[in-house]
């Protein structure tokens, strides 16, 4: 089946099964936005490749939602908003830069039990992990799951990981978190930054940037400050 299938329709089937749902708008963005009637373009592509049985779909929204062919979860299941709020952040970030070595519900320990950031990515040069708060949590589970980024900064065991750089010493991501909420979390090791959007972190940054050209004195992390690569 495979050479009725060209680079683009390989590309939106990879992206699917990295993504694990993916709306219409999300695909007609990323991959039609190009052509003369970018919807239509799609909606022909997605119909044949899903009657090809190259990928799923569910119509419990609106527009479609396409999932891989091996999705464990429901075509009704809230899963799939948060796959989609995931596949969202990711878009953000492209307005800015195509964000490099993307794991969706990255398992960095290899442990259950462990932390289990829904995003890992190398964006404008600094790696991250995100965590997508769509609900509204206790300050205590809050801390508890920064606790966990402690324990394993101290295990060490990230500095084998397969994007750490070569050529220089390795890096511990920032974490941040991607909430309407502020918590009041703190860590005296890693850089925890809480925004609502990557929108606002990129306004954060830009505010911090020209503080700095002005001369006027860098703030904290922990205050709201980035002291990040996001040039």
């Amino acid at each position: 089946m495979s050479f009725r299938l060209s680079q683009r329709d390989k590309a939106i089937i990879a992206f699917i099964n990295q993504f694990r749902a993916v709306d219409r708008d999300s695909l007609v963005e990323l991959f039609f936005k190009q052509l003369k009637s970018p919807v239509n373009a799609c909606n022909s592509v997605m119909v044949r490749l899903y009657r090809l049985g190259v990928i799923e779909r569910t119509q419990q929204y609106s527009p479609t939602v396409y999932l891989p062919v091996d999705a464990k979860i429901k075509k009704n299941s809230q899963k799939i908003l948060h796959f989609l709020s995931i596949l969202d952040v990711y878009k953000q970030m492209c307005t800015y830069s195509v964000p490099k070595n993307v794991i969706v519900e990255d398992k960095p320990t290899g442990q259950k039990g462990g932390i289990e950031p829904d995003l890992f990515c190398i964006f404008k040069g600094s790696p991250f992990w995100i965590e997508i708060q769509r609900n509204q949590y206790s300050e205590q589970k809050m801390q508890t799951k920064i606790n966990l980024y402690e324990g394993f900064f101290f295990s060490d065991e990230w500095k084998a990981l397969y994007w750490q750089p070569e050529d220089r010493s390795a890096i511990f991501p920032s974490v941040i978190l991607i909430t309407p909420v502020r918590y009041a979390v703190h860590s005296e090791h890693i850089r925890i930054i809480q925004v609502a959007s990557i929108h606002e972190l990129m306004e954060k940054y830009k505010s911090s940037a020209k503080q700095q050209r002005d001369g006027k004195p860098r703030t904290s992390a922990s205050s709201g400050g980035i002291k990040i690569n996001l040039t």
